[in-house]
């Protein structure tokens, strides 16, 4: 997995997508990195977090959700919509399409705020 050579999404993308973060976690929001199968680009840090965390090894794990859309289909639970990981500090949201996809984590936040910023996310991303 390749880091940011040159912007892999563009400013009104990128921009569409931090606004819909901003909006459903607030200042809860740590961090979104938004990766395609091969590359990824962290588009939002938090003033107060440092900028050193392995993010080369979260999109290459967190690219597996690519494959989660066939996996899960024809399931009794229905389509797959996003997966929410749970921290002792914090949480990690992922939505993806089967091309591209957003990682964001968290501070503390509800179920209620994984359903909105997941569904946001995820109508950008169908864009």
């Amino acid at each position: 997995m390749k880091p940011k050579e040159e912007d892999i999404i563009d400013d009104a993308r990128e921009s569409e997508l931090v606004s819909a973060c901003r909006t459903a976690i607030g200042d809860q929001l740590r961090s979104i990195t938004y990766f395609t199968r091969d590359r990824y680009e962290q588009i939002y840090l938090r003033s107060d977090l440092e900028s050193d965390a392995d993010l080369a090894g979260f999109v290459d794990y967190e690219s597996w959700g690519f494959d989660a859309h066939t996996a899960y289909s024809g399931s009794e639970l229905g389509n797959y919509r996003f997966t929410i990981r749970v921290f002792d500090n914090g949480f990690l949201v992922r939505v993806t399409t089967r091309t591209e996809g957003v990682f964001l984590t968290t501070d503390g936040v509800t179920l209620h705020d994984f359903k909105e910023v997941s569904t946001a996310v995820g109508e950008l991303l169908s864009d």
